[in-house]
């Protein structure tokens, strides 16, 4: 049997900072919905960046949210970590400027898909939508492939 220990906090945000992608969990039609999401962990905060669509209505209707996150070195080396929390969306132009500032700092291949504006086949064109997480429970488990099994 593998052996899962808890990881403290000072390990999952170094994970979050590490990863920057999971899945986040949301309600879409009354129904558990899970999406692959970048993301952005700036100290304690965590910040989706989406286009507006059905995340943004889900989001919206319902922000309470579970972001997953893990790295897999091997079926026996990873570690994972559960963000439960509520999603609000920025508003302000300027906190908006500041997170895509940061996000793009971060990770210059995310910029020719967030600068780019497009209209789709209906006309509706992109609009970006950042969310800040306010995370109320943060938890992860970690392996280091020992298995406390007698051979």
């Amino acid at each position: 049997m593998l052996d899962i220990d808890e990881m403290g906090q000072k390990e999952i945000h170094e994970l979050l900072h590490k990863v920057g992608y999971g899945h986040l969990g949301c309600i879409h039609e009354g129904k558990p919905y899970v999406i692959p999401m970048n993301y952005y962990l700036e100290e304690e905060d965590i910040y989706l960046f989406t286009t507006l669509g059905m995340k943004t209505h889900d989001l919206d209707a319902n922000p309470e949210i579970c972001l997953q996150v893990e790295e897999i070195r091997e079926p026996l080396h990873w570690r994972s970590a559960i963000v439960n929390g509520r999603a609000s969306r920025l508003t302000e132009q300027e906190d908006i400027d500041r997170v895509m500032y940061l996000v793009k700092e971060r990770n210059p291949m995310l910029s020719p898909a967030i600068n780019r504006t497009w209209t789709d086949s209906q006309g509706r064109s992109e609009v970006i939508a950042i969310y800040r997480i306010d995370a109320s429970e943060m938890s992860g488990r970690t392996t280091d492939g020992v298995s406390s099994k007698n051979p």
